[in-house]
């Protein structure tokens, strides 16, 4: 039976894709998020999430309801559709934040925005935005912590979710002949220098990592 570890922990169905393709699965939360107190204040035309977290948290707020009116960009079809069924309107979303920057600098620049995001959130949005001189303001609203932890048991493969899970897992642990199995091309650029042995999901679900590695070792 190969082993193969997720540094997070997978929802039921997911991990029992693996089990029934004959992996024993091993899961660790490498990295634990949580919401943080924030002011909707100061609110511009239209909303930026790169991350579920975001909504998550945003949502907590009561006075989220007040904003549906306004225009919605994100990252994540799981994220868009986590603000459709709140009642957003998500006028585009793609699968990486360097696309959605693309997307607003050539065709929305005109509008103002307020993003919505994490302590380690990474700065190509925010940076694509300044350098375009787009109107823009940031709100905090959840924070990412590293939870780093020993494995014992040897592994065939590992599954990364996030270039901060990675950063996590190398506290403790090295990475020496594993195959690794990322996300998408944010998550994969945090192993440069470190190992070559990578395989990226076709879209950045864990669903298509979780059919990368079946394909994989089939």
């Amino acid at each position: 039976m190969i082993q193969i570890l997720s540094t997070k922990i997978l929802l039921h169905e997911q991990k029992q894709a693996l089990i029934k393709a004959n992996f024993n699965v091993i899961e660790v939360d490498f990295i634990k998020t949580q919401s943080q107190p924030f002011q909707l204040s100061e609110i511009n035309d239209n909303l930026i999430f790169t991350s579920q977290n975001a909504v998550q948290s945003f949502l907590l707020d009561p006075k989220s309801e007040d904003l549906k009116t306004k225009n919605v960009f994100c990252v994540g079809l799981k994220t868009k559709i986590m603000l459709s069924e709140s009642g957003f309107n998500v006028i585009a979303y793609t699968g990486y934040a360097e696309d959605l920057a693309e997307i607003i600098t050539l065709i929305y620049s005109s509008e103002s925005y307020t993003f919505f995001s994490g302590n380690l959130r990474r700065e190509t949005l925010p940076k694509a935005l300044k350098e375009a001189k787009i109107k823009f303001n940031e709100i905090q609203v959840y924070e990412t912590t590293l939870t780093p932890e020993k494995i014992k048991t040897p592994v065939e493969a590992i599954l990364f979710f996030s270039p901060s899970g990675i950063e996590s897992y190398l506290k403790e642990n090295t990475i020496k002949n594993e195959t690794c199995f990322c996300i998408g091309t944010t998550t994969c650029s945090a192993l440069e220098g470190i190992t070559k042995n990578v395989i990226v999901a076709p879209q950045p679900t864990i669903e298509d990592v979780i059919e990368e590695v079946i394909a994989e070792y089939r």
